[in-house]
């Protein structure tokens, strides 16, 4: 039998939640009876670009999506002249009403929203416009999506609403993970020799984009405040984005460069976070399930959050710290603190079993995508 077909449409596969999720999907997923590509709105590489190719899939550039008219040309060659899909799964929130909506025209029988994000409080100060825009593309994702999914409870009521109706209309798919990289424990007084971090340094770690969800300037004043009390102290920023030369700019300024560190997008996330850090921060603004913070459980990290991301994140809950973001910096670096000092409370392969029990790891969460995909699926779906 010839594979089922799926084309996953993205802004880009660079190194981000969904994406890193889509990635676990495409390496474990049999490739044998599913074939997975990629259409992305940029013609710049992303991170994973060249794994995809090797792993055998595509990744086809359909670009403006601002210019509907020309992006819908566009969209519907590539369904017509490359071999037929079967699924288009579509991961770019509202603007999936829209890309559902020329899939269904071209003919592909399984179509599929997925909401990654909790975009309620952006949404609520859109204007007249953006509005008119968010009403349009949620009808479309009602009359168009054979199947709507989210990677929590809150990211599902953004993007598909809050009543009963609603609710019954959509499904908690959670984004799992390949949790195989946390059972290989590595030597951490190595890895941070290799990064010139000395042993006694107390080393906080961030990963996420440089964008403003993320929060990176209050990562800083928290920086700031925690090297005021603790000259050991070191904050590892992992990540790439459009705002990272501003928050370089602010480290410069502020002084802070021996505390604070930019590496950039790593493939090593997994390995830093076991043998590198002694406890992840994420002080973001809003979420829908941070991928990255199931990582940092299976590492048996402390984890000092905002009180805005989803408690279904909570797999493992005595690593959990929250907060609020109106508490300034310094409550923050007492959080932070605390929770060095309690590092260890929760062996790494404690928790390690705990996310392996949960629905978050990839092995039993997979046999749940591959139904939906399946032509069994696209049946009852009529």
């Amino acid at each position: 039998m010839n594979p089922i077909r799926i084309l996953h449409v993205v802004g880009a596969m660079n190194r981000g939640g969904a994406e890193t999720w889509l990635m676990n999907v495409l390496r474990n997923i049999d490739r044998t009876k599913f074939h997975m590509d990629f259409l992305v709105h940029t013609h710049e590489p992303g991170a994973y670009d060249r794994e995809i190719i090797a792993l055998g899939s595509e990744v086809i550039p359909c670009l403006d999506p601002s210019r509907p008219w020309t992006y819908a040309r566009r969209f519907r060659s590539i369904l017509r002249n490359r071999a037929p899909y079967d699924v288009v799964h579509s991961h770019v929130h509202h603007y999936s009403g829209f890309v559902l909506r020329l899939a269904q025209r071209q003919g592909v029988s399984v179509r599929v929203a997925h909401s990654h994000n909790d975009t309620s409080h952006v949404d609520q100060a859109a204007g007249f416009v953006r509005r008119r825009y968010l009403a349009l593309t949620s009808q479309w994702i009602v009359r168009y999506a054979t199947h709507r999914l989210a990677c929590s409870d809150t990211a599902g009521k953004a993007l598909y609403g809050n009543g009963r109706h609603c609710r019954s209309s959509w499904q908690t798919t959670p984004c799992s993970i390949d949790l195989m990289p946390f059972h290989r424990q590595g030597d951490g007084g190595q890895a941070r020799q290799l990064l010139g971090i000395p042993p006694q340094a107390l080393v906080i770690g961030h990963v996420g984009r440089f964008v403003e969800q993320k929060n990176h300037l209050f990562v800083i004043e928290v920086a700031a405040e925690l090297a005021r009390r603790n000259p050991d102290a070191l904050f590892l920023l992992i990540g790439e984005g459009p705002l990272q030369a501003g928050v370089e700019e602010t480290v410069r300024i502020k002084g802070l460069a021996p505390a604070v560190r930019l590496l950039g997008a790593r493939s090593d996330v997994s390995q830093l976070m076991m043998n590198v850090m002694d406890v992840f921060l994420l002080p973001s603004l809003y979420e829908g399930l941070p991928v990255v913070l199931i990582e940092a459980q299976a590492a048996g990290l402390p984890c000092v959050i905002s009180d805005v991301v989803t408690p279904e994140a909570d797999i493992v809950p005595l690593l959990m710290r929250r907060l609020s973001l109106s508490d300034p910096p310094s409550r923050w670096a007492d959080m932070l603190l605390a929770a060095y000092h309690q590092r260890g409370r929760v062996p790494q392969r404690q928790a390690l079993d705990d996310v392996c029990r949960s629905p978050y790891d990839l092995r039993h969460a997979l046999p749940d995508l591959e139904r939906l995909y399946t032509p069994v699926s696209t049946a009852a779906a009529g």
